[in-house]
């Protein structure tokens, strides 16, 4: 018998429980920073390097921002952290294109994660934590 006779073809139900598990996952992310509210002081702790430097890093107010969104606040959202509304914005993209992938029968993966978009991301969130620094970026600060 060959291998390809004793492979059995996925079903949908199981080609969609990893994307299933990562957005219960990430819904359940969410439905706490709703519920918990981020914008009391110390609720979730502090930011180490903001304790640390008196600066916030490019991840301050990104719960605060999660928040906002679950309230249905855009403006707030970004006011709060532009990057990580952005970043959800890319996530969920990302997670719509993974459960489309699956439920279709294609396997490979919708974004091919290389060296060169690593880079470009730890070039852009250095870049938002500067700026947010700076007296011409203070918009971006939380």
């Amino acid at each position: 018998m060959s291998t390809s006779a004793r492979a059995r073809p996925t079903s949908t139900a199981r080609a969609l429980l990893a994307p299933a598990l990562a957005g219960g996952l990430g819904l359940a992310a969410a439905a706490l920073l709703h519920v918990r509210d981020p914008h009391e002081s110390g609720s979730y702790g502090f930011c180490p390097f903001l304790s640390l430097t008196g600066l916030p890093c490019p991840g301050c107010g990104g719960l605060r921002a999660v928040n906002d969104l679950t309230r249905g606040d855009l403006v707030a959202a970004v006011s709060s952290n532009a990057l990580a509304v952005v970043l959800v914005l890319a996530v969920g993209i990302g997670w719509v294109l993974w459960v489309v992938r699956r439920a279709t029968g294609r396997r490979r993966p919708p974004i091919t994660i290389s060296w060169w978009l690593v880079a470009a991301g730890a070039l852009v969130v250095a870049v938002f934590g500067v700026v947010r620094t700076t007296a011409w970026g203070s918009w971006l600060a939380p």
